[in-house]
């Protein structure tokens, strides 16, 4: 089925989650949020929040309208509360399926007293218990009972109506506070008194249609708002998925026992579940499990942690639509074997308590693999606020447990509000065996692998083989590289040796975010080789230093492999390198490189030679291919402040590549178009066209008592700077000093050479064109250009 509309009912972060992963179904045409949140609000065309609309039972009327206005195919509510008012009738009256269950049905979730009995009738293992609608019964129970009780408001609140008493005096207490005080409203009309379970928790989401079932991974929650399971309950400070100690053995006692029985047992009373049963269980010491409670919806926030680790090829839509008419079976559901995930929830000072709203909320790009989930957030005046207690989670997936937690948490650091609060501690219980064990630790459990970086080697041995050249071999592995500087046809005696060492800068961003990554291997070599040219030396050989949180033998090997084309095409060695993992120094995906180049001139044929330089030489300038590697920290804030991302087609051409493949065109590579000039002495000097742009890069060439004028009409600025220019409102001055304006390289010439130069580079294939001249300097600048107003 194609064109499915859908109409997701909630504005937290279950609903930002369910619809992020609708969004990506190719059968989905429209997703509709009501109301939304910020985070919904984010999620492209695709998704559009509803915010005149609410789960509110005097909305339900307008929710149906709006469904059969919008030709919605399928309903899915996110909250327990407009389940258990109804909602799902007021669709199917209709002919809307829905994925959730009845009014009937979803009393599970909305009377704990209803389905206790339940538990009992069905035989389903549960902790012992008694309901009480008597306050003064119920105090009785309390002063008898010989083993540690919790209390239960039988209704729904919010997840909070939960008490622990760890004395007599705590429980006649909390009995007050529930029937008598009424803290949780009517949901306090009945209680439930039951055996406190000791052991762990797990959550199992089961998918089903009443008769078929999947259950989705098993994830713990984290109720407690403090560090160690300390403090007040709340609604969910973060979870994992899968739960190590969920094995398959375990799993299937709970599919036997508790899940196949719970459903079977719904429908056998009249009221089958439809949409996701939300179990909740205590694994005792001795691993027999006892359901807490049910619940009839997606958890929160188990439902951030436990969607990422669909497979690809699931489609959710399908499967609830499936699921919504009773057909389960025909549809394909799996999860991701190998993968963990893991969510932490970001607070609002104060919560479960007395808390502020309407803090901006400010989100760097998350890593790759991490996921920002809104659940207490609105959008106002454009930007993101806080709007709840529970405001957004970080979520991220990985191959271990381990490195999933590790990358959330660096997600969070990516999220700036007032007051922001989180546990530090979520999935504790996960390594609390393994912490105990003495010895054993290995260097890839401190998130170092030697196996990959030996694999890393072996991947690009070819390609770095590729670049050898007379003097050097480029057999890496060792440690150390080689060059015979004889064996190239250079006489030790006259020849100097010329070093260069430079990075790419803040243009990594972008290739991490665009998984480009050869062309910026490429732009580390042209940095340092261009360097080494404008000083007449032919560069020899190369060495490159790669530093990462956690090394992706795959991203490095891409990496490499444009340094090495680099390379050839500077007709150096690459003789060696270093790659260096430091989890904790770099956020997962990210990395930074940095490259040095070794050269030699004769001490004859150094430059510039600005003993030589006088009024009237020639300002020849050679092409750029784009942005090259400099203005990239000002490019990245125009295109933030723009709205734009890196994926959009790129607004200045009509190539329809998108921004991030425009700006990720490498710098240009200069040196084997040069050296024939150089070597027949036609050149008095160069200016690499880098940070500074023309006008500080120029002088640097320059003697003191000379000034460049260069006249910017002498060629046609690229379409891109002047975009960048335009958008950014950039002063020219800025502009001039941030971009090489379409000129990368600029050659220094006795004006008697200027036609022989031109000559030279034109045969090289350069688009090579005079742009100004060398005259007296008056105590000005070291370089003006003239014709930049109006450019843009």
């Amino acid at each position: 089925m194609s064109g499915l509309n859908i109409l997701v009912v909630g504005n937290g972060g279950r609903e930002h989650a369910i619809a992020w992963r609708l969004a990506q179904s190719a059968s989905v045409s429209q997703i509709y949020v009501a109301p939304g949140n910020g985070g919904t609000s984010t999620l492209g065309s695709k998704v559009v929040n509803v915010p005149e609309l609410s789960a509110n039972p005097e909305d339900f009327g307008k929710l149906q309208k709006f469904a059969v206005d919008h030709n919605v195919g399928l309903v899915v509510p996110g909250p327990e509360q407009p389940l258990v008012d109804g909602i799902t009738s007021v669709f199917t009256s209709v002919g809307i399926p829905v994925f959730g269950p009845s009014a009937k049905a979803a009393v599970m979730e909305g009377s704990k007293a209803f389905s206790k009995a339940f538990m009992d009738k069905h035989n389903i293992p549960t902790a012992k218990f008694k309901n009480f609608t008597s306050v003064d019964e119920a105090r009785k129970h309390i002063q008898e009972v010989d083993y540690k009780i919790v209390l239960k408001a039988d209704g729904i609140a919010a997840g909070k109506g939960v008490l622990i008493p760890q004395t007599t005096e705590e429980a006649l207490a909390g009995l007050d506070e529930i029937m008598v005080a009424k803290n949780f409203g009517a949901a306090g009309d009945e209680i439930v008194i039951e055996e406190f379970l000791e052991g762990d928790e797990l959550s199992i989401l089961t998918i089903t249609d009443g008769y078929s079932f999947f259950n989705l991974p098993a994830a713990q929650d984290h109720k407690r708002v403090g560090d160690g399971d300390s403090g007040l309950n709340t609604g969910g400070m973060g979870a994992y998925a899968p739960a190590p100690i969920a094995t398959p053995e375990i799993l299937s006692k709970i599919d036997e026992q508790i899940i196949k029985p719970t459903i079977d047992g719904m429908r056998k009373d009249g009221m089958p579940m439809c949409g996701v049963l939300f179990t909740g269980i205590m694994l005792s010491p001795t691993k027999e499990p006892k359901v807490l409670e049910y619940n009839v919806r997606f958890g929160d926030p188990e439902t951030q942690t436990v969607l990422p680790l669909l497979t690809d090829d699931t489609d959710l839509a399908q499967v609830m639509l499936a699921a919504a008419e009773h057909r389960l079976d025909s549809v394909s559901l799996s999860t991701k074997e190998n993968t963990y995930s893991t969510t932490v929830v970001m607070a609002a000072g104060g919560y479960p308590e007395a808390y502020g709203k309407g803090d901006e909320i400010t989100i760097v790009d998350a890593p790759k693999d991490t996921y920002i989930f809104h659940a207490g957030t609105a959008e106002k005046d454009g930007r993101i606020v806080t709007a709840g207690g529970r405001v957004i989670a970080s979520t991220a997936t990985a191959s271990t447990l381990k490195e999933s937690v590790s990358k959330a948490y660096v997600g969070v650091d990516h999220v700036s509000f007032n007051k922001k609060y989180n546990r530090s501690d979520i999935a504790h219980r996960a390594f609390r065996d393994s912490e105990k064990l003495v010895g054993g630790t290995t260097y890839a459990e401190a998130g170092v692998s030697v196996d990959n970086g030996n694999l890393l080697v072996e991947q690009i041995k070819a390609k770095v083989k590729s670049t050898a050249r007379t003097g050097a071999d480029s057999d890496i592995g060792g440690f150390g590289g080689l060059f015979d500087l004889k064996a190239a046809g250079y006489d030790g005696a006259d020849t100097l040796l010329v070093a260069a060492t430079d990075g790419v800068g803040t243009k990594l961003r972008i290739a991490q975010i665009m998984d480009i990554h050869d062309t910026v291997g490429i732009d580390l070599v042209a940095m340092n080789v261009n360097d080494l040219v404008v000083q007449g030396a032919e560069p020899l050989i190369f060495l490159d230093y790669f530093a990462t949180g956690k090394l992706d033998v795959n991203i490095a090997a891409k990496f490499v492999t444009g340094v090495a084309d680099g390379c050839i095409t500077a007709g150096c060695a690459l003789v060696g390198g270093e790659t260096s993992e430091m989890p904790g120094m770099y956020d997962e995906g990210h990395y930074d490189t940095n490259g040095t180049a070794v050269g030699a001139v004769s001490k004859t044929g150094i430059l510039p030679k600005i003993e030589n330089m006088k009024e009237g030489d020639v300002l020849i300038g050679l092409k750029s291919d784009g942005v090259h590697s400099n203005g990239f920290s000002l490019v990245r804030h125009i295109i933030t402040k723009s709205g734009l991302d890196y994926k959009s087609t790129a607004p200045w051409t009509s190539s329809g590549k998108s921004i991030g493949e425009e700006l990720l065109v490498p710098t240009k590579i200069y040196v084997k178009q040069l050296l024939p000039a150089v070597k027949k002495g036609l050149l008095l000097g160069m200016a690499h066209i880098t940070g500074g742009g023309l006008v500080e890069n120029i002088p640097r060439a320059l003697p003191k008592h000379l000034q460049a004028q260069v006249d910017l009409s002498k060629w046609e600025v690229p379409e891109i700077f002047k975009w960048f220019g335009k958008q950014g409102q950039v002063p020219v001055a800025d502009w001039l000093k941030t971009f090489n304006v379409g000129i990368g390289m600029v050659v220094i010439v006795d004006k008697s050479n200027a036609d022989a130069a031109l000559a030279e580079l034109k045969a090289a294939g350069e688009d090579a064109v005079v742009i100004g001249q060398l005259v007296a300097r008056n105590g000005g600048e070291g370089c003006v250009v003239s014709n930049a107003e109006g450019v843009y």
